[in-house]
This record gives C-alpha cells, structure tokens and sequence, in this order.
C-alpha cells in the first residue's frame, strides 16, 4: 500500500485516531500492482507500557481493547473491509487457503496463508522470526509464511509455495524483519536439523563467540538456501534486524514480554 492512498483518511481523521494510525514499513519489492502488503512497527498506536505502541497480538497480555483497535487499523488500511485471516501459529508448516467465519473466534492452526482472490487477506505476527511475503509475478496469487528455524526446518516455505500451485520460478519473495545472525544464538540441535537435511546450510551458521558448541544462525540464509533449492529465485529483503532496531518487538531483546508485528498481504 503507497503512503498516497493512505493520506487522504489520516489527514482527515481526529488527532486521536491520527495517533492510533500504525506507521507502515512497506516491501521493497517489483511486485504487480495488484498486489498490497506492509509490516507494522511500534512506532505509533493505542498501546501503552511495554505493548507501545501498535500490538495487534491478542495472546501476549496486553489491554483487550487496544489490540482490538489495532486489528481495526488493519482493516481500515486495506480499505474494503475483507476480514484477515490469522493464525494460531505453532512453529509448522500447516498452509491455510481459505477463510471461515468461525476463525474470527478460532483461528486455524497453521503458520502460512494464501489467497487467491480477493475475499480474505493473510496476517501473521511476528517478533523476531521471519516473515516471507510471496506473490506470482502475474500478481493473482499471493502467500505469508511465519519462519522461524523450526518452521523454517519443518518446510514451511515450500509448502507456501506448493500451496501457491505455479511454477517456482514465477514466485516472488520478500523477506520481512526478522532477528539477524548478530543477535541470534541457538544451540547445536539447530545447527544439526539443517545441515543433515541440507549440507550447504552451514554456511548459515558462524560459531558462537559466547558459548561453546553454540552458533549465530542466519535465518535470512537459511530462507534463501531453502528458497533457492526449490527453485525460487525472485528473493528480495532481508536487511533487517528486530533485536537491534526499536522500530520493532524483539521477543529474544525483551526478554519475552513484548507485542508482535503484523504482516499482511492481499490482492486488490
């Protein structure tokens, strides 16, 4: 979504609702058109203490009502009042097609979505693993991926590809903000699940300079790796850092106490 169509509802709105508007972070990518998409920040939004300032993640103990407000901002910035279909996100490599009234009270369990027409949107949260846009360069197909190095390990970025039903190379990527390599340290059984699935991996992983038998994993690399095996090769994004940047939550920075981004996608 371009800051342009945005304006004209910000500018009119009350200097109260101007307050709770998130501030976009909006994918620098070649995708058509008819594809929208953007990552919230915390920068600007209803939410107070250590929630501020645009959660819009129900499960983490912030004030109800103020995440509500901050799914209604989603809405309002598609502009057509589709519903979004969220997760109950576990780690897998479950893909979602298809929006039910009854996920507005459960959502499914999966962590990635697809869409392929116009009467859902796809949403996931994240606050240090990666969020992975996917269009087809014909713009009529578009996927969300939650990657962290389990789902990551578990395929959930070939399955959101698979589930996107074109050839691979007609897919287009984006990597969302995610921890970087600096600021992740996992222990050696992340290291093992990838290199035995796929060698190369290793270059991905550097040893820890802190702990013994520890490494700083590249989950932006290993994306890549596993994009590019399956034959995706329009991949653009992962420059970002959530532990580093206060733009964004960081669950491993905060200690575990902190809201989510949003990430969404939709076809106009």
């Amino acid at each position: 979504m371009s800051s342009e169509t945005c304006s004209p509802t910000l500018t009119t709105a009350p200097e109260s609702s101007l307050r709770e508007a998130p501030t976009l972070l909006l994918p620098d990518w070649t995708a058509p058109s008819t594809v929208g998409a953007f990552v919230t920040t915390r920068e600007t939004g209803p939410c107070r203490g250590d929630f501020a300032a645009f959660n819009p993640a129900a499960h983490v103990g912030d004030d109800p009502q103020s995440v509500v407000r901050c799914r209604d901002r989603l809405v309002a910035e598609i502009g057509d009042e589709r519903p979004l279909l969220w997760l109950d996100q576990v780690h897998g490599a479950r893909v979602m097609q298809n929006y039910q009234p009854a996920y507005r009270q459960q959502p499914p369990r999966a962590d990635a979505a697809v869409a392929f027409d116009r009467r859902h949107a796809c949403a996931i949260l994240t606050a240090d693993c990666l969020p992975v846009f996917f269009c087809d360069r014909q713009g009529s197909r578009v996927g969300l991926a939650h990657a962290g190095w389990r789902g990551l390990a578990g395929g959930v970025l070939e399955s959101t590809v698979a589930a996107l039903g074109v050839d691979p190379e007609e897919v287009m990527v984006w990597m969302g903000p995610a921890i970087s390599n600096a600021q992740f340290e996992v222990g050696p059984e992340v290291f093992d699940a990838f290199v035995a699935m796929q060698p190369e991996a290793e270059i991905a992983f550097e040893r820890s300079p802190y702990r013994l038998n520890h490494y700083m994993a590249d989950l932006y690399r290993l994306a890549r790796l596993r994009l590019e095996r399956i034959g995706v090769l329009s991949i653009s994004g992962g420059h970002f850092c959530t532990a580093c940047d206060t733009r964004f939550y960081s669950h491993r920075r905060d200690d575990g106490h902190t809201g989510r981004m949003a990430s969404v996608i939709w076809l106009r």
